[in-house]
């Protein structure tokens, strides 16, 4: 999709989880295999969950980047809701983290990375593509925070050839 460098702490597990929808178009989907399931932990039979989830976080992700839902999904609260977490207090220093009550458990672990992200800021920098075709993920470096596409040879490109020829 994009030669980005992945996005920080937590953030890379749900980067990671949108953009196994790797063609928007043709539906070519990383959890239809093994190994795509495998990296999520999650089995065949959690696919359908999978997925939901995948597009709620996909539809935040686009609201970071301030653009309408791609289509009608389950509100992210809500499957957040179903995550079971715990606060975690570390006795040496006393950091504090949330911990899923069931480590493989996908959507404990997204709710974890995205209460971390949230609290040190880092929740809105990951967007969505603004191509129609794409809305890959991507985790927004530019100093304003102002990033449009997930590649800037691709989709940057293929969108200013567009305007380009409109004009």
């Amino acid at each position: 999709m994009n030669d980005r460098a992945p996005a920080p702490g937590g953030l890379a597990l749900v980067e990671a989880l949108v953009n196994t929808l790797l063609d928007i178009t043709t539906g070519e989907d990383a959890l239809d295999t093994v190994e795509g399931r495998e990296r999520f932990g999650i089995t065949a039979a959690g696919v359908d969950a999978a997925r939901e989830l995948r597009e709620s976080l996909r539809a935040a992700c686009l609201a970071h980047a301030g653009h309408p839902p791609h289509r009608t999904v389950t509100p992210l609260s809500e499957l957040l809701a179903r995550a079971p977490l715990r606060v975690a207090v570390d006795d040496r220093d006393g950091s504090a983290s949330l911990v899923p009550l069931d480590g493989a458990a996908l959507v404990s672990r997204v709710a974890s990375a995205i209460a971390e992200a949230r609290a040190d800021g880092t929740w809105p920098r990951l967007k969505a593509c603004e191509a129609p075709d794409c809305h890959g993920v991507f985790y927004d470096r530019s100093p304003a925070g102002r990033g449009r596409w997930c590649d800037m040879r691709v989709c940057g490109a293929r969108a200013k050839m567009r305007r380009y020829r409109a004009k």
